[in-house]
C-alpha cells in the first residue's frame, strides 16, 4: 500500500511539473485528474512495463538498452488512452542557450514529443524517487 501511494505521489508530482517544462503536454482537469492519472501511471508501470520489458528483452540486447526508454513512451500513450484528458500533441521547443553551449528550436511532432515527454517523465519521476529515498 505505501508503494502504491508513493508512486502515486510521485508520478502525480512529475504529472503537475510536467505540462510547465512543456507546452505540447495539456492535462484538463485540474489536480483530481492529476492524482487519477498518477494512480493510473503507478498500475501501468506496475502491471505493464515488466511485461514490455520481457517482450523488448532481445532489442534491448541489441542496442545496448537504449530501447528502454520506448517503454515509457508506450506507457505515457497507454496513459493517454485510458485517461483521454491527458492531451500530447506536438509543439515546439524554443531553444536553450547554457554557457555557451546552444540547443536551436526545433517543431517537434506528435511522435518526437511522446519521445521527449516520456523520456522526461522517467527523468522526473526518477529524481523526485531519488529525492524521497
Amino acid at each position: 500500500m505505501r508503494y502504491l501511494l508513493r508512486n502515486t505521489v510521485i508520478y502525480s508530482l512529475t504529472l503537475f511539473l510536467l505540462p510547465q517544462a512543456f507546452s505540447g503536454l495539456k492535462i484538463e482537469g485540474g489536480f483530481p485528474l492529476i492524482v487519477f492519472a498518477g494512480f493510473v501511471l503507478t498500475l501501468l508501470y506496475l502491471i505493464v512495463k515488466p511485461i514490455l520489458n520481457i517482450i523488448s528483452f532481445p532489442i534491448n540486447i541489441i542496442t545496448l538498452g537504449l530501447f528502454s526508454f520506448f517503454t515509457n513512451v508506450i506507457i505515457l500513450y497507454l496513459l493517454t488512452v485510458f485517461v483521454p484528458n491527458v492531451i500530447v500533441s506536438g509543439f515546439t521547443f524554443k531553444g536553450l542557450s547554457f554557457v555557451g553551449f546552444s540547443i536551436p528550436s526545433i517543431n517537434l511532432g506528435i511522435f518526437e514529443a511522446y519521445v521527449v515527454i516520456g523520456l522526461s517523465m522517467a527523468v522526473f519521476s526518477d529524481i523526485f524517487r531519488w529525492m524521497v529515498k
